[in-house]
Parts: C-alpha cells; structure tokens; sequence
C-alpha cells in the first residue's frame, strides 16, 4: 500500500508543521494543498537506515523535542522534582529490603549510591521507551497532513528524556559528594554509554512504536516487558551476587554492561571491555533492526492510525 503526501506548497516543511501544531483543532488549514506528492513505500534493508534525511529535517527534531518537554512540565505539580523523587523513592525502598537481607556486602561502594546510579540509567531508559512508543499516535495529527521524515517522531520524544536523565546525573554527583565518593576524569568518558543507551532505548521505542500504530494492545504489553527488562537488569543488583554459572547468560542483556561500566566509570572500577562490546553490538544491531521495521511498517502510517 502506498502513502500520498503533497508538497506543492510547502516551501519549509518545518516552518508549516509549527504552524499547524500551533492552530486550534477547529480552524486547522489543510496543508496539502499541492499538486506535486511524495510517495511513502517499503523499502530494503539497506536504503531504510537512511539517517541523513534524520539530519535535514534537524530543525523539526529540535522544535518537537522542545515541545514534548514543555508539554511534559507544563502544568504540572512536581515538574522536574518528579525526575529526582523516582529514582531517590526506589533507592530507598531497595536499600531497606537489601540491607535487611544483608546481600549487599560483596559490594565496593555503599548500596544505597550502588542502587541510585542503576536507577538513574533506568529511569532514562523507561521514560525513553514509553515515550517512543506512542509518540506516533500522540502525533496521528501530523502523520496524516504533512510529510516529514516519520522517524522524527520517536527520535524527538528520546531526545526530549535527556534532560532527565541530566538533572538525575547531577543529583547522582550531588549524592556521591555525600557519601564522600569523589568524582573522578573517568566520568568524562560517560558518553561513550550513554551513546549506546540512546541507541538501546530508541531501537525498542521505535519499534513498539511502529506496532503500536497497527496493534493497540501494544500500550498495554509493553509494560509487563519493561518490568521483565528490569529484573533481568543488573539495575538494583550487581552480577557478584548472581551465581558463577549464570553470568555469562546475563551479559547478552546489552543493559548488563552498560549498568556495570557506568558504575565502573562513576566509582573508579575496573572498566569491563568485554560486556561493553557486547552491550554496543546488541544495541546497534536492536536499533538497526528496529529503524528497518519501521520502514517496512510506514507505509501503512497515515491509513491505520
């Protein structure tokens, strides 16, 4: 099934898109008005990793992801306190249980910053897939006026939960100064996980995303996943209280060496390169598989949604 747009008139797609978004439900203007269309279709493997189209339409990434964040603290109770109060209230109820079952010895650091700097990562990692994955049904609007790259979509509402996880990466800091853990250089290389954190969030966001448009259930399934994806997660554990026998198992969870090379780079402990080539090669290949679903899938976009 093949998807029509036209764009006769659309000297600046981004420019008639904030316009569009920025009118009442009532008086919208139909932005098709022109005679020229372009044509959305499956394509191979190959020619659907194309990000470059991502890179012209930068602008339009920049301008949803704002709006999703505006949108997201605006009229809103706790704000940016609700970004802290997650991963602080989760802390604290681990730590009580761990300490009271006294399975929290073997480890170098103190459980309770162990357990904040798992769920900091987490926290980030939730909100990035949840938001992925019905950002394309929060924006039916456009997907059916306009054309644009639809991959914009989900990489804008991934974007947008930087800035949580920025403001959960300096109460970490302020935490470590607490339990007098003093940064270190090594904390400079903390992009190098938050690279393939990004890519792992993204590659599940976009595509429960693509199914979400055609399976509705899919709201209701990804929950119950995410919360599997969280216990098999070293987020509130660490792999030294795992038996011997079942660690080789877990470091194929790309988050696995992830949690335990942030750590290693927060805390100044041994830096796993093993796990980390793991983690990045499955990120890569989960992102690359999800972005050639997608494509397989947008063609139909516009017609189910």
């Amino acid at each position: 099934m093949l998807t029509k747009y036209s764009t006769g008139e659309l000297t600046n797609p981004t420019e008639s898109i904030q316009a569009h978004l920025q009118q009442s439900g009532d008086g919208e203007d139909d932005l098709l008005t022109g005679k020229d269309s372009i044509v959305i279709e499956s394509s191979n493997f190959i020619s659907s990793i194309d990000l470059i189209s991502i890179w012209k339409y930068r602008e339009l990434l920049y301008f949803l992801a704002l709006r999703d964040i505006k949108i997201r603290y605006k009229q809103t109770l706790l704000g940016i306190a609700w970004v802290l109060l997650q991963p602080i209230v989760t802390t604290a109820i681990f730590t009580t249980i761990f300490l009271r079952l006294g399975t929290s010895q073997d480890l170098t650091v103190p459980y309770p910053l162990f357990a904040f700097s798992g769920f900091t990562l987490w926290t980030f990692i939730n909100s990035a897939i949840t938001n992925c994955s019905g950002s394309l049904i929060n924006h039916s609007n456009l997907i059916t006026k306009v054309y644009f790259p639809r991959l914009i979509i989900p990489f804008s509402a991934a974007l947008a939960t930087l800035l949580d996880l920025v403001f959960g990466l300096m109460s970490l800091m302020f935490a470590m100064l607490i339990y007098g853990v003093v940064p270190n250089w090594r904390m400079l290389l903390l992009p190098l996980l938050i690279v393939p954190t990004l890519l792992l969030a993204l590659g599940i966001g976009i595509f429960t995303a693509a199914l979400n448009v055609k399976y509705r259930d899919v709201k209701y399934i990804l929950p119950f996943l995410i919360q599997i994806f969280f216990f098999i997660s070293p987020v509130f554990y660490s792999l030294s209280m795992l038996p011997e026998e079942s660690v080789a198992l877990w470091q194929f969870n790309p988050l696995t060496g992830i949690l335990e090379n942030f750590r290693a780079l927060l805390f100044g402990l041994p830096f796993d390169f093993y796990s980390f080539g793991v983690s990045v090669t499955v990120s890569v290949l989960i992102f690359l598989t999800a972005i050639y679903t997608f494509h397989r899938l947008e063609d139909d976009f516009a017609d189910v949604i």
